[in-house]
């Protein structure tokens, strides 16, 4: 009982859902974020993102669940594959994570809305659009623009276009580098897509994707939040580090997981945040 229950807890992917920050990007960059109202709004909606990504985890491992079982790590990591979960007490989670959100459509009709979009957008991901190259990307990415969108509605506010630009850049960037470690560790046998890529194309992407973020980022703010120029050496640092340690100790197949266990990742994170809430308060 007690291993089920870690193996469901599992299936949600908890340490996923650092990916539902974005969410709280608006809040901050509004300057709202000593809004009480605007801040259970804004977290609200993470929460209920949180829900949603959970429900497309285990979408995804019940799809993919007799190819998993066949790949080295995740036929360990992976409940479904593992056996340490079967395929109907997920179900049964997926649906009660799914009548939770239409429930709360009711209360939060804005937010859900968005959230259908992306729900939509991971079913179509899941059978057919993650076997597409180039879409498979792109996909990932709008999942992250949806995210930030999400936020300002939560708030009720407007999303700048620099800002939904850097994170489908940021996002694009994330995800090429994510390719290319699936086929560096395992070859095209992992993912179909992969048959249509090359390790030269996908560095090219990447390097695209993470100028194209850094250039609309320095813009957004120069144009916007003058104040926060200060973040930029901070933005830079952290795209740096984070190719040091997908290039030279191999990770990023989870964007996740390479983060949260490099330091001074986390302390530039940390760093940026409280970087921006003070220039923000000194711009009130």
């Amino acid at each position: 009982m007690s291993s089920t229950f870690w193996g469901l807890i599992k299936l949600c992917r908890p340490k996923q859902w650092i990916k539902n920050l974005f969410v709280l990007a608006p809040l901050l960059f509004a300057g709202l974020f000593t809004d009480f109202n605007s801040i259970i709004s804004a977290f609200t909606a993470m929460l209920l993102f949180c829900i949603a990504s959970s429900a497309t985890y285990i979408l995804n491992d019940l799809k993919d669940i007799e190819k998993d079982r066949l790949h080295p790590k995740k036929s360990k990591t992976r409940p479904l594959a593992s056996g340490a979960v079967i395929p109907k007490q997920a179900k049964i989670l997926m649906f009660a994570f799914y009548i939770f959100l239409a429930i709360s459509s009711f209360f939060f009709p804005l937010i859900l809305a968005v959230i259908v979009s992306y729900l939509l957008l991971n079913f179509l991901y899941s059978h057919y659009l993650k076997h597409q190259p180039v879409l498979d990307i792109f996909t990932i990415a709008i999942g992250f623009v949806l995210r930030v969108y999400a936020g300002a509605v939560a708030i009720n506010v407007p999303v700048s276009s620099w800002m939904f630009i850097t994170t489908l850049c940021l996002a694009l960037y994330l995800a090429s580098i994510k390719r290319r470690q699936e086929l560096t560790a395992h070859g095209v046998t992992s993912r179909k897509s992969l048959e249509s890529y090359s390790l030269y194309l996908l560095n090219r992407y990447a390097e695209m994707s993470a100028i194209g973020a850094l250039l609309f980022y320095s813009i957004f703010v120069m144009s916007e939040r003058p104040k926060l120029v200060i973040t930029i050496p901070l933005v830079i640092f952290g795209m740096f580090r984070y190719w040091y340690i997908t290039d030279i100790h191999n990770e990023g197949e989870s964007p996740t997981d390479a983060i949260l266990s490099d330091k001074q990742l986390l302390i530039t994170g940390s760093l940026w945040i409280i970087t921006c809430i003070y220039g923000l308060l000194l711009a009130k």
